[in-house]
């Protein structure tokens, strides 16, 4: 895999109209970090206009290469016109409190903001339109963006991954930011009724962020989206707002761990099923564009 990467990476710096996806690198803390910008083909064609951007942070144990393959989110980056970043975490990881210390382990999100500063500096960014998602750990880690950096994300989209407690042992009076969240009930990696001393459940991070966003929790029915053909898993949908911002939670039954619409692959671990009936990123930034900040 990580020789594909490889040659897939440089074919994409040395042949940009075939791809534009580059690698690059800042300085955080005496420390080398990088992270991929793919701009869609409507960033060269449209020179005077500023564009929304997307963090797509990868799983645990991967790279930002194999998130970008896996999650195809460049495909919907061309189609509706936005950038999307995809940083690389230290060992593969991200500081969400589980396994390293909150507040003295790595400062990824310190590193979230510099980057954030250098992509305003070297893109045309609409700071009113800035975004993340991540699955798994990645996902973990937008919700800690989401509670600690809500000045400059104006919603976020967690695959995989509900609310980390240590996030909310830190993060006492969190402000408001759209939240998205997408869960499989079968995914045995993290599970969907949560974890005592790890994580809450994802019908709990729902009311979590509802209560955070002034929004009524659960007065909206549960939505069956449409199914479809050779697909035999059932997708849900419930979805609340305050006119601003919106909370929903999208859930597949019998969904694995896994980013729904992608291809399906085995990595040794119990991921479970894919579906297919909808597009995780086609939701995404559905839900992404009805939110910008003020």
């Amino acid at each position: 895999m990580n020789i594909i990467v490889s040659l897939l990476l440089l074919l994409a710096t040395c042949f940009p109209v075939l791809a534009q996806a580059q690698v690059q690198t800042l300085q955080h803390q005496d420390t080398k970090r990088r992270y991929i910008v793919y701009t869609p083909p409507a960033y060269q064609s449209q020179p005077h206009q500023a564009f929304p951007v997307v963090f797509n942070f990868h799983g645990g144990g991967m790279t930002m290469a194999e998130q970008m393959l896996y999650t195809q989110m460049n495909r919907a980056a061309d189609r509706h016109g936005f950038i999307v970043v995809y940083p690389q975490g230290i060992k593969q990881d991200w500081n969400v409190g589980f396994g390293m210390d909150y507040l003295a382990g790595t400062d990824d999100a310190g590193f979230t903001q510099a980057m954030l500063a250098k992509l305003k500096q070297d893109y045309r960014i609409d700071s009113r339109r800035v975004y993340a998602t991540g699955l798994s750990r990645g996902g973990f880690f937008a919700l800690r963006l989401a509670a600690e950096l809500p000045q400059q994300f104006a919603a976020v989209a967690s695959v995989g991954a509900p609310m980390p407690e240590p996030v909310l042992a830190h993060h006492g009076k969190p402000e408001k930011v759209g939240m998205l969240l997408i869960h499989g009930t079968a995914d045995q990696v993290v599970l969907y009724e949560g974890k005592a001393g790890g994580y809450l459940s994802a019908d709990a991070t729902l009311r979590y962020w509802a209560k955070v966003n002034g929004i009524a929790a659960d007065t909206a029915p549960r939505r069956l989206l449409p199914a479809v053909v050779g697909d035999d898993l059932k997708v849900s949908m419930l979805e609340q707002g305050n006119g601003q911002q919106s909370v929903a939670l999208l859930t597949i039954d019998g969904g694995g761990h896994t980013w729904p619409g992608a291809d399906a692959f085995n990595i040794g671990l119990p991921i479970g099923k894919t579906s297919r009936g909808i597009d995780a990123n086609e939701v995404i930034w559905a839900f992404f564009g009805r939110h910008r900040r003020n």
